[in-house]
């Protein structure tokens, strides 16, 4: 199987306007946006869009793609970082941020569009366990504190600030700054529920 030629520089530059207008969009207007509307705020034709992207789905897949490919990306880096408590903390400040510079609800509706979003979001997810697993074994988080947990608790800087009306740009940091020092293990009281049954599980064993 051969691999896809790249795109030439004006090409790519036309995907990556497409893709921005696209999530404006979407951001806007929720799933129901129409392909015109995102053509018209790219300020290209329809029959542009559909030459990159052959339906609506196929475009909000390469929106997904390209915001978990990028996150993904920072945590992978983050690996070797010699100091596992900050590499977390880095890691979870990038994921707030993504979504801080644009509204991305939008993307917990879509599920899993194709096999490149599955397979590329379990990849994520692996990443988080093994940035958790050592920061854990670093002793910078509490003892009880599983990768399944850090993954749910990754957009709630964005969904607390959603509340608020007028909120400052940078409100979100608030938020996370006390969700990490939640997971610190000075002062630390024995959690009240066990984390969700299998769910870190079961991310594990599939990016095995």
């Amino acid at each position: 199987m051969t691999s896809p030629r790249p795109l030439r520089a004006d090409a790519a530059r036309n995907r990556e306007l497409l893709l921005a207008a696209a999530a404006d969009e979407f951001a806007e207007r929720g799933l129901d946006a129409s392909v015109a509307d995102i053509a018209r705020r790219a300020g290209i034709g329809k029959g542009t869009v559909f030459r990159h992207f052959a339906t609506k789905d196929d475009l909000l897949a390469a929106i997904v793609v390209d915001r978990i490919a990028a996150l993904n990306g920072v945590g992978e880096r983050l690996l070797d970082a010699a100091d596992p408590g900050a590499a977390l903390l880095e890691f979870l400040t990038a994921a707030a941020h993504q979504r801080q510079q644009r509204d991305l609800s939008f993307l917990q509706e879509a599920g899993d569009l194709s096999e490149e979003v599955t397979s590329l979001r379990t990849r994520m997810f692996h990443t988080v366990h093994r940035l958790v697993d050592r920061a854990r074994e670093h002793g910078a988080i509490r003892a009880d504190v599983t990768g399944a947990d850090v993954i749910l608790l990754m957009c709630a800087p964005n969904h607390v600030v959603s509340y608020v009306p007028d909120a400052p740009p940078d409100l979100w940091r608030r938020y996370l700054a006390i969700i990490f020092d939640g997971l610190r293990p000075e002062g630390a009281h024995p959690l009240p529920q066990p984390p969700p049954d299998g769910y870190g599980e079961r991310v594990q064993s599939s990016a095995r």
